[in-house]
C-alpha cells in the first residue's frame, strides 16, 4: 500500500536549497489510510480505492526524489536508494510479522496460524501478491483468516522500487531526460490499463486487482505527475484556478470512496480505477503547486497530517488487529468495535514509529555495512521465530463454516479485505 513511508519533501533541482516540504501530501495519505481502515471494518464500500491513492503518491514522491538526485548529482546512486528504502520499510514490517506470528500462535485459530506461516516467506520476499494470484486466493470473498493479506500492496511497491529507478537512471540523463521519463510513465500507464481490461474476468478479479502489471498505472501516473513537463503545465494555471480544482478533485475522490459499492461497481476494472488514479495524480500535482491554498490548508490540517505521518505503521498493524479481535472475542461489533480496533491499531502504529522506525531511520549504525549486517541478523532472528512456531494440525472440524458462508465484503465479522 504505500507512500506512507515516504517523505513529502520533494526535491526540486530548479531551486536552491534542494527540498520543499509539501504538507498537504501528508494529509492525503492520512485520508487514504482512514478510507482503508473504514473499508476493512465494513463501513466504507469504496475505501479500498485509498490504496490507489497511496500508489499514486508513491510514484510521485519516489520519482521526484530520483529526478532531484539526478538533477543535483548528474547520476543516481541505486545502492544508496535501495538502502534507504530497506532501512525505512523493513524493520517495521519484520517486527509486525514476527509479533503477528506469535500472537496468532497464542490467540489465533489453527487455520489462521497455518495461513500466516504459509504466507510469511512470500511476504518477506515481497512477492505476496503473486503468491495469492498463483494460489488463487480470492481477494474479495476470502474467509478473512489471512493475517498478511494486506501486504500484497507493499509487495507491489517493492517491485516498483526495483524496476523503476534503474529505468529513470538511464532515461533521465542528458537533455530532455524528464520528458523521456514522462513519456515512458504515460505509455506504461496506458499499457497497464489495457492489461487490466483484457485480463479482468468475472467472478474473481483478484488477478487484475493484485497484479503488479495491472496496477502499475496508478504508480506510473503519479510518476508522470512528478516530471518537469507536467509541472510546467500545472504552473501555467492561475493559483485560484488550481486551488478550485484541488477542492473539486478532493471532493470527487472522497465521493468515489463513499459511492463505490465494491468490486461489482460498474466499470471499475474497465477504466474506473484508472480514472480515480488519474484524478489523484492531478490532485497531487496541483497541491504541490498551491500547498498553501484553501484546500491545501484543510487537507494538510493537523489531524490528517499526523495520521499521514504514521500511516505506514497504521496500515501494517490494523489488519492483524482486526482479525485477531473479532466480535466474538470483544463481545460487541459495529461502530463501537471499529473505534476500539482503530484505537488499538493507532497505538501500535505510534509505538512502531517511535521505537522501531525513527530510531533505525536516523541511526548512523543503520547505514552501510553495519546496517546490512543488522538487517541480516534481524532477518535470521525472524526466520528462526517462523521456524520455531509449531504448525497446527488441521483436520476435520477446524474450518469455520460461518466464515466460509458469510456474505462478501463483510458479514457477521464486519470485515472485508483490501
Amino acid at each position: 500500500m504505500n507512500p506512507h513511508h515516504l517523505s513529502t519533501a520533494r526535491p526540486d533541482a530548479g531551486r536552491p536549497g534542494g527540498r520543499v516540504h509539501i504538507a498537504p501530501l501528508d494529509g492525503l495519505r492520512g485520508l487514504a489510510v482512514v478510507a482503508v481502515l473504514l473499508f476493512h471494518a465494513g463501513h466504507l464500500g469504496g475505501g479500498f480505492l485509498g490504496v490507489d491513492l497511496f500508489f499514486v503518491l508513491s510514484g510521485f514522491l519516489i520519482t521526484g526524489l530520483l529526478l532531484g538526485e539526478i538533477g543535483k548529482r548528474g547520476r543516481l546512486r541505486l545502492g544508496a536508494f535501495w538502502g534507504r528504502r530497506a532501512r525505512r520499510l523493513l524493520p517495521a514490517q519484520i517486527v509486525m510479522v514476527v509479533a503477528t506470528l506469535l500472537l496468532a500462535w497464542a490467540f489465533g485459530s489453527p487455520a489462521m496460524l497455518s495461513f500466516a506461516l504459509d504466507d510469511a516467506p512470500w511476504a518477506a520476499a515481497q512477492v505476496l501478491n503473486w503468491h495469492f494470484i498463483a494460489e488463487q486466493v480470492g481477494y474479495w470473498d476470502a474467509s478473512g483468516t489471512r493475517l498478511f493479506s494486506h501486504l500484497w500492496s507493499i509487495a507491489v511497491e517493492w517491485q516498483f522500487y526495483l524496476v523503476w529507478p534503474p529505468l529513470v537512471a538511464v532515461l533521465a540523463r542528458g537533455r530532455g531526460g524528464e520528458r523521456r521519463v514522462a513519456v515512458l510513465a504515460v505509455a506504461g500507464a496506458l499499457g497497464s490499463l489495457a492489461l487490466m481490461v483484457v485480463l479482468v474476468s468475472a467472478p474473481d478479479t483478484t488477478r487484475v486487482y493484485e497484479g503488479t502489471d495491472t496496477r502499475a498505472f496508478a504508480v506510473l501516473l503519479g510518476a508522470a505527475a512528478a516530471t518537469r513537463p507536467v509541472r510546467t503545465l500545472i504552473a501555467r494555471l492561475p493559483r485560484t484556478a488550481a486551488d478550485a480544482l484541488c477542492a473539486l478533485l478532493t471532493c470527487g475522490l472522497v465521493a468515489s470512496w463513499v459511492l463505490t459499492g465494491g468490486q461489482d461497481a460498474p466499470g471499475l476494472f474497465q477504466g474506473g480505477m484508472f480514472a480515480h488514479s488519474l484524478a489523484a495524480a492531478l490532485l497531487i500535482a496541483l497541491l504541490a503547486r498551491v500547498p498553501d491554498g484553501h484546500t491545501g490548508r484543510v487537507v494538510g490540517g493537523v489531524v490528517p497530517r499526523r495520521l499521514g505521518e504514521v500511516s505506514y505503521s497504521l496500515y501494517l498493524w490494523h489488519w492483524p488487529v482486526y482479525l485477531l479481535l473479532p466480535p466474538e472475542v470483544l463481545g460487541f461489533g459495529g461502530w463501537p468495535r471499529t473505534v476500539v480496533l482503530v484505537g488499538l491499531s493507532l497505538v501500535a502504529a505510534v509505538l512502531s514509529k517511535v521505537l522501531v522506525e525513527d530510531p533505525v531511520r536516523w541511526a548512523g549504525w543503520a547505514t552501510g555495512r553495519r546496517g546490512l549486517a543488522a538487517l541480516a541478523a534481524t532477518a535470521v532472528v525472524a526466520a528462526g521465530v517462523w521456524a520455531a512456531v509449531p504448525r497446527p494440525q488441521l483436520g476435520t472440524g477446524t474450518v469455520d463454516l460461518d466464515l466460509l458462508t458469510q456474505p462478501r465484503l463483510g458479514g457477521t465479522s464486519g470485515l472485508s479485505r483490501g
